[in-house]
């Protein structure tokens, strides 16, 4: 095969898993909405976390979107096969994503029909359920989903249905695999700590600080249990491995391991991720006073999330492996667009770092001042 070919290929592959880390770390909005049934606290304080949240949910839900747009354009198979086979998981996901706008918009204003409560518990609905899925869906690249793939079909006028999912649960049967929902479990539980170590950062508040410090701890030892757990399971496990000779799909022991172990440059970046996810939590639970644990964690979370991804899908493994079918396993080979559609993306991708700046410029924009109680009264706009 060509080798421009091969390296737009493992290129659009880190583009995707740079966004899944993006999105992950992204849910501490998800995490703060969850932490909204916290008990104990005055209306004043829900009111800060709400508007702390709130001033930045854009920015989770953009990601997600190009997340999504960028496995269609450079993966179509995935997308067709996953988001047109496990459409009820994926409905739900974005469900929860619909009720979060939708709380946002209207449940400080005047006269609207479900009252304030309602559309708090909407929030902490998406907080919880949000991040529990997604981390469920990716978990599916290491334990697998039941479909099949006959390409052939493609020529077929009657019939040109490349993609068939064996569940009627179309997504929800994933939720049958105790390993699915270890790394959901974790996915929610570390939202909740970024969600936390955020309130930390962007709220001036006693009472709200000693409560997101307890959620710190407390989820992040659920987080660790969990993710360990999960980590434990794929390293030890036969993996989807690809024969580059003849595209065939075959299980080779411990192959995640092997993976890590044969890309030393991912594992680093895995070992760096985990370390500095540790190291915030560590900063604010033993350093009292200090507020800048989120960033050490959240780029941590951006990193570990991405040398998973790259663990799933490079050396030669099936990113999406079929647990009905294994030929009809995804790979980075033999699921994504035509050498001309990633060479044109790829000139596309060079204003990724000029859209990060502007992030980053609005975040610094947005969060000059700490949120207050004082400040919220003297605003015009609030959620």
């Amino acid at each position: 095969m060509d080798n421009t070919y091969i390296f737009l290929q493992h290129y659009w592959w880190f583009i995707i898993s740079l966004l899944a880390g993006l999105l992950v770390f992204l849910m501490f909005v998800q995490g703060g909405n969850a932490l909204l049934m916290s008990r104990g606290l005055q209306p004043e304080h829900y009111k800060m976390m709400v508007n702390s949240t709130g001033r930045k949910w854009e920015f989770t839900f953009t990601t997600l979107v190009t997340f999504g747009g960028a496995f269609f354009a450079s993966f179509p198979l995935f997308y067709s096969t996953s988001f047109g086979g496990a459409y009820w998981l994926w409905m739900i996901i974005l469900f929860t994503f619909v009720l979060q706008a939708v709380s946002y918009e209207f449940q400080s204003k005047k006269g609207n029909l479900l009252g304030q409560k309602s559309y708090r518990l909407f929030l902490i609905i998406n907080g919880i359920a949000a991040p529990f899925l997604i981390g469920a869906a990716v978990a599916t690249f290491f334990t697998g989903s039941e479909f099949t793939v006959a390409k052939d079909n493609m020529t077929d006028t009657f019939m040109p249905v490349i993609s068939t999912w064996g569940s009627p649960l179309h997504g929800i049967e994933a939720l049958g695999n105790v390993w699915n929902w270890m790394l959901g479990i974790a996915v929610a539980c570390l939202a909740q700590v970024l969600g936390a170590m955020y309130f930390i950062n962007n709220i001036d508040d006693k009472a709200i600080y000693d409560k997101c410090r307890k959620a710190v701890a407390y989820s992040s030892a659920a987080f660790l249990v969990t993710f360990l757990a999960f980590l434990a399971y794929i390293l030890t496990k036969d993996g989807y491995a690809v024969n580059p000779a003849d595209g065939e799909i075959y299980m080779q022991p411990y192959k995640y391991l092997h993976n890590f172990l044969e890309m030393p440059a991912v594992l680093t970046v895995f070992l760096a991720g985990v370390v500095l996810v540790l190291a915030g939590m560590g900063i604010t639970l033993f350093k009292k006073g200090n507020r800048k644990g989120i960033w050490p964690t959240g780029t941590g979370t951006v990193l570990a999330v991405m040398a998973l991804m790259m663990c799933a899908g490079y050396n030669d493994t099936a990113y999406y492996p079929s647990s009905a079918d294994l030929q009809s396993s995804l790979t980075i080979a033999n699921s994504c667009s035509s050498k001309f559609t990633l060479q044109t993306m790829a000139y596309v991708s060079i204003l990724i770092p000029f859209v990060l700046a502007y992030i980053v410029y609005a975040w610094r924009a947005i969060d000059r001042k700490k949120i207050t109680k004082e400040e919220l009264e003297r605003e015009e706009h609030t959620y």
